[in-house]
């Protein structure tokens, strides 16, 4: 990819354009709705899904001085008490008396709220799409954990459903507010690498899966269902077939965090496996790279595919994509072109020479890595604003369906041709059957 051809036909426009912040690159207007909050008001939150992660994106929002917590929803009653009684706590801290936090096993009962401007929505992949519809429909806007949707259909209908009711959609690929990621993706749409090559992306793997980063079929044994979980508003649209293990949804006490991060994420049906879960993150970071937000690859091989040993991915300008592991340890992005090469993972970044390094920190102070609220800070900043913040519902899907075709292409063990413009499988009516499922009865997007 040469700097002059992408200067021409970047969908992220003019080059001016190409080193504005991160929270302004893909900024389209969004008109507000009549009683959207002023620069000046309090936004206030109603959380729906109160696992573990929302215990890390409370401890984000909660400080922000122009963010008000009311509200929170989640089929698990422990779940429900131990949000409330964090709520209640950090604000009793700070001197206020008689808080009030209310709690729903239903998402319904949150949005029907007229005093809730926004929704954090963290549930399981399988309901992001089915309550982020919702969510618009009442009028909320929404930070939406990654990945968008479970299948790319979804993805179609939840970015449709956003612009027709006009709201903010921000999706959780929160490596788009970290330095080393904003840098490294500058250098190489501003063209210092030359002509980009090759591009390594490696998502990880789990013991449920080490050879592959794909989902596997839902195998863990029936447990009895806990008290005080909805089990069946958990599934959702899923078929009642996904019988309750405790590794889809941990059991807890009130004074116990989950030991481990939800397993669901790794069956078909319920998530994508890393292809997915991880692949939000680093394949974000190359469409995000290469200009390819909004668009995506024309052609993708599944490894072990005739001399192919990765999953591959090809882009219609020649750029080569093979998701295998990196120098760095764990989840990482490399990047070669004719004039160097980049390797990035969160808090460490290597360049081929010094005119490519980094001269700022890679994280703001000493900030953790997910204590950083940059990216939340981002989305609360464009309720206000009605400008969309830098990974907007078109962004979000785009990177979602890169990796659902790795998943379709490994689930046919063959190579798929798709075409990112019409957003269709060409003459392939077998992987067209996987853009999506059936949902079991009460269950739609429309």
């Amino acid at each position: 990819m040469e700097r002059r051809d992408f200067l021409k036909a970047s969908a992220l426009g003019a080059a001016a354009g190409l080193i504005l912040p991160a929270g302004i690159l893909n900024a389209a207007p969004s008109p507000a709705r009549k009683n959207t909050p002023s620069a000046n008001d309090k936004v206030t939150l109603g959380f729906i899904g109160l696992g573990q992660q929302v215990l890390v994106l409370l401890n984000l929002f909660l400080p922000m001085e122009d963010v008000r917590v009311v509200a929170g929803c989640d089929v698990y009653d422990v779940k429900r008490e131990r949000f409330a009684r964090r709520v209640r706590n950090f604000y009793a801290e700070k001197g206020e008396k008689k808080v009030k936090v209310d709690v729903y096993e239903d998402y319904a009962d949150l949005l029907a709220r007229p005093d809730i401007d926004a929704v954090v929505i963290a549930v399981p992949d399988h309901q992001h799409a089915v309550i982020a519809i919702a969510a618009c429909k009442a009028g909320k806007d929404i930070f939406l954990e990654k990945p968008m949707t479970l299948t790319i259909y979804e993805g179609q209908q939840l970015v449709k459903a956003v612009r027709k009711y006009n709201r903010i959609l921000q999706v959780g690929s929160m490596q788009r507010s970290s330095n080393e990621f904003i840098h490294a993706t500058r250098m190489v749409r501003e063209g210092e690498l030359g002509t980009i090559r090759k591009i390594k992306a490696y998502v990880g793997r789990d013991r449920t899966n080490p050879d592959s980063p794909a989902p596997i079929p839902y195998n863990l044994p029936e447990m009895p269902v806990p008290a005080g979980l909805n089990w069946d508003k958990w599934l959702g649209p899923l078929p009642t077939s996904f019988h309750y293990n405790s590794d889809l949804n941990p059991v807890i006490t009130l004074d116990e965090r989950e030991t481990f991060w939800a397993k669901w994420r790794f069956f078909k049906g319920c998530g994508g496996g890393n292809t997915t879960d991880w692949g939000a993150h680093m394949f974000d970071v190359v469409q995000w790279a290469v200009g390819k937000d909004r668009s995506g690859p024309v052609e993708i091989i599944p490894p072990g595919y005739s001399y192919y040993e990765h999953l591959t991915y090809k882009y219609d300008n020649g750029i080569i994509v093979s998701e295998e592991p990196c120098e760095a340890r764990g989840q990482a992005v490399e990047i070669y072109g004719d004039d160097g090469w980049i390797k990035v993972s969160r808090g460490r970044f290597t360049a081929s020479d010094k005119r490519l390094e980094m001269t700022g920190p890679m994280v703001d102070g000493d900030i953790p890595y997910y204590s950083n609220d940059k990216h939340y800070r981002a989305f609360i900043d464009s309720v206000k604003s009605r400008i969309d913040p830098n990974v907007p519902v078109e962004v979000g899907h785009s990177s979602c369906t890169f990796c659902n075709l790795g998943n379709i292409a490994m689930e046919l063990g063959r190579p798929i041709v798709w075409n990112p413009i019409v957003k269709k499988f060409r003459n392939d009516p077998e992987a067209t059957k996987l853009l999506h499922y059936t949902y079991r009865p009460g269950y739609s997007l429309e």
